[in-house]
């Protein structure tokens, strides 16, 4: 497995091409804008540039790992000859199937196809594809270069084969892999937004504020960012539409607060907005409370 395309060149894409660069892949980057392209190879450089400033990357390193990055604007062209296929977009299963299925007409015969899906079944991705012996969940984690972990989701008619390719790739991009089944929000995103949830519903309810609640979870459970700040950081659009599948897939605990239905439609979702939980500034996040 030498080259690798990533479809999509949003926040999850160029990390996910970065990794596989970094680790000695040709990582191609599709996106049908070449202007998000293009802005996503800047982020790419401009993030490894701290590093170099920091000393915690030499330049060199930085160049070689910029220089096997190759962005496309045609996917046919971007699929040709392609070993993985890793899948970044929206979470919407018939754009998955639309992407993958023509990236895997013009990779090779024998191509891992990997989906960064969060929720979504990857048995019925495979089998809407019809190559699902070759297809599995591979779920990185944000940012992925900084991320180490990699959930490997198997469908029912993912193979042996594949799976152990999906390790091999893991390991080859310093990640440790876990092995899950295909089941609604696997194992990361199911425990995730179980605990963003509610901490949504508490400052919905009143029980304490913003910084209190993340507080509560750093210093009482020592996780490393509170679930506000996360829900944030993945983009409260994208824990909203998380919690809708769970909610049909699993049952009532995964209703959406009413109060996230809110802020995605003031489009306060997060970082990427400047606006969640927290209002993101260049000095840093500030909590700001939504009910205020």
């Amino acid at each position: 497995m030498e080259r690798v395309l990533v479809i999509g060149a949003g926040t999850m894409g160029r990390g996910i091409a970065q990794v596989a660069a970094a680790s000695d892949y040709e990582a191609r980057l599709f996106d049908v804008s070449a202007e998000v392209s293009a802005k996503a190879v800047e982020a790419i450089a401009s993030s490894m540039q701290r590093r170099v400033d920091r000393g915690k990357m030499t330049a060199d390193v930085r160049e070689a790992t910029l220089k096997r990055i190759t962005t496309f604007d045609d996917l046919s062209a971007a699929a040709d000859g392609v070993d993985v296929v890793i899948e970044a977009v929206p979470e919407k299963m018939s754009l998955k199937v639309d992407v993958m299925g023509a990236a895997a007409e013009r990779a090779k015969d024998d191509a891992l196809l990997g989906s960064n899906t969060s929720s979504l079944s990857i048995t019925e991705l495979g089998q809407a594809l019809g190559h699902g012996a070759r297809t599995i969940g591979t779920h990185f984690f944000n940012p992925p270069p900084a991320m180490p972990l990699l959930e490997l989701v198997v469908g029912l008619h993912t193979s042996e084969g594949t799976l152990a390719r999906g390790r091999t790739l893991a390991v080859r991009m310093g990640k440790t892999a876990i092995t899950v089944q295909d089941s609604p929000g696997f194992a990361t995103s199911r425990l995730g937004v179980a605990i963003g949830a509610e901490a949504i519903r508490m400052l919905e309810s009143g029980v304490a504020g913003v910084e209190d609640i993340d507080r509560a979870m750093e210093l009482g459970y020592r996780h490393p960012m509170g679930p506000l700040k996360l829900s944030d950081l993945v983009g409260l659009d994208v824990r909203l539409h998380i919690l809708e599948h769970l909610h049909r897939e699993v049952g009532e605990q995964f209703r959406p607060p009413a109060l996230l239905r809110q802020m995605v439609r003031a489009g306060w979702t997060g970082k990427k907005a400047g606006r969640g939980f927290y209002r993101w500034t260049d000095d840093g996040p500030v909590a700001a409370d939504p009910r205020q």
